[in-house]
């Protein structure tokens, strides 16, 4: 957050952003600015992203400190269920019962009921998932409000925020835009964004990873013409323009790369070390001068093996013939 004249949350994870706008550092698996929650504190307070199951205490530490309680917080909005964006829906959910919680229609029975979601992802991380992520707990499903293509959630005093379906990341993928403030959350359908070296990293995990979605997200996205771009995986971006075009283009960078290892007839294995070292001269986080743990964080939060094992899906899909 040195852009833009942002101040640092001096220890304590929450980051006043402008407009009653507070970045919560969720502190997923205890490690600061891998995962971001949202507080618009406006007269109906609205929480964006949760964060992990373990966060949940985190993230109403953080709400508390800036004076909203447990009758106070109005909405809960996901901008998918992914469990580093709404592992945490459940145990918000019962901390904060007046709360309203808003996500895509192809999510909210998985709020509803996560055992699917839960096992699928126990397959996928195994005993690691506990440590990451922990348990998503249901949510009445009395207090899940579905969104389609588009929604609204009324912030109050003639403030709203806008949502807007964003597939290539995730089928359950919304992006959300704030009237006032002109913010945009974009959730994951941006990529991530590395904060110590502006980095702009893709995110095409399996199994709905999707080029063509994706890149129209993008096109949706920058028609809407944020003021900034707040990514869940890290922060504020002011310049909306240049970093939305970054995302699409390392998109097709990365499934050029796949594509060519996937030609050449190469296993997973070496298919991920082939991409990784035709890409990584990309990233200032991952040169020889920066600092190990920020290559390391950027792997964590944008992983070379999931977002290759992503892409292998969909070009399975979409180019057969090509096996």
């Amino acid at each position: 957050m040195n852009q833009a004249g942002l101040s640092h949350d001096n220890g304590t994870g929450v980051t006043p952003l402008g407009h009653e706008v507070f970045q919560i550092d969720t502190r997923m698996a205890g490690y600061s600015q891998i995962t971001a929650g949202y507080l618009i504190r406006a007269d109906r307070p609205c929480l964006v992203e949760t964060g992990t199951a373990p966060s949940a205490p985190v993230v109403a530490g953080a709400l508390a400190s800036l004076g909203v309680g447990p009758s106070d917080l109005a909405t809960v909005v996901v901008t998918h269920i992914h469990l580093d964006h709404a592992g945490g829906v459940g145990d918000i959910a019962t901390m904060f019962p007046s709360a309203e919680i808003v996500v895509h229609e192809r999510g909210a029975r998985h709020l509803a009921d996560p055992r699917r979601l839960m096992s699928s992802a126990r397959q996928v991380y195994g005993s690691a998932l506990e440590a990451w992520f922990g348990e998503l707990k249901p949510t009445p499903a009395e207090r899940i409000r579905p969104v389609e293509e588009r929604g609204s959630v009324d912030l109050g005093a003639g403030r709203s925020l806008h949502s807007h379906y964003s597939p290539g990341h995730a089928k359950h993928h919304v992006g959300l835009i704030d009237s006032a403030s002109g913010d945009l959350y974009v959730g994951d359908a941006a990529g991530v964004f590395i904060q110590e070296t502006r980095d702009v990293r893709p995110a095409s995990p399996p199994p709905d990873f999707d080029l063509p979605l994706a890149l129209d997200s993008l096109r949706l996205f920058a028609a809407l013409a944020p003021a900034r771009l707040l990514f869940s995986h890290f922060g504020p971006v002011t310049d909306v323009t240049a970093t939305l075009d970054r995302s699409a283009e390392e998109l097709n960078v990365w499934v050029a790369e796949t594509r060519r290892a996937r030609n050449e007839g190469l296993d997973l294995d070496h298919t991920v070390a082939m991409v990784y070292e035709r890409t990584r001269h990309r990233y200032r986080s991952l040169e020889a001068t920066a600092e190990p743990e920020i290559g390391i964080k950027a792997e964590r939060i944008s992983s070379t093996r999931a977002n290759v094992e992503g892409i292998l899906h969909w070009l399975g899909k979409a180019e057969p013939a090509a096996e």
